[in-house]
């Protein structure tokens, strides 16, 4: 009778170790790949990797025009319009003002300015526990959403998009 309980408890014991290794690691991860927009040659890729209730975005672009670029999330995963207007406006899913992003009152959707080095090479990295992939608050999630690349720089003042230019890369942030 001991060596069944024994056994059972082995068993028992294994089965919890892997199933707690199994939950750990809860990360999603999506890659997405930039389309030139407004007859520019804008192309790049973009990474969401969520982890213990925390996103951190990655967009690597290249095609730029040296100097300050801004880039946000805007409402529609669309784009099938030349100029990126498919996408809609800025994803501001709490109603705020646009602004600037951890400083001042800003749109979920307001990312923010990168700059693109002479050969026109651009980077930009932002970790948040503002957004989610795929959650069910759809105040956090950023499925079905599109990332506009904009020709110049966002002034975090004009009202309701920055006045940051043409769109000149898209992204559809889906699965």
């Amino acid at each position: 009778m001991k060596k069944i309980i024994i056994t059972a408890a082995i068993v028992l014991a294994i089965l919890i170790g892997c199933k707690s290794k199994g939950n750990s690691d809860d990360s999603k991860k999506l890659n997405l790949a930039f389309e030139s927009k407004s007859n520019s040659n804008v192309t790049g890729t973009a990474t969401f990797t969520e982890k213990k209730g925390m996103v951190t975005f990655v967009a690597k672009l290249t095609g730029l025009k040296p100097g300050i670029h801004a880039i946000h999330i805007h409402e529609k995963s669309d784009c099938t319009a030349a100029d990126g207007s498919s996408a809609g406006g800025h994803w501001n899913p709490t109603f705020k003002k646009h602004g600037k992003w951890g400083v001042e009152e800003h749109h979920k959707g307001d990312i923010g300015n990168f700059t693109a080095d002479k050969k026109g090479n651009g980077t930009i990295t932002l970790t948040t526990d503002e957004w989610c992939i795929g959650c069910e608050d759809e105040t956090k999630n950023i499925l079905g959403k599109g990332l506009i690349v904009h020709q110049g720089a966002d002034d975090f003042t004009s009202q309701p998009a920055g006045n940051a230019g043409a769109r000149v890369s898209c992204s559809a942030i889906i699965k």
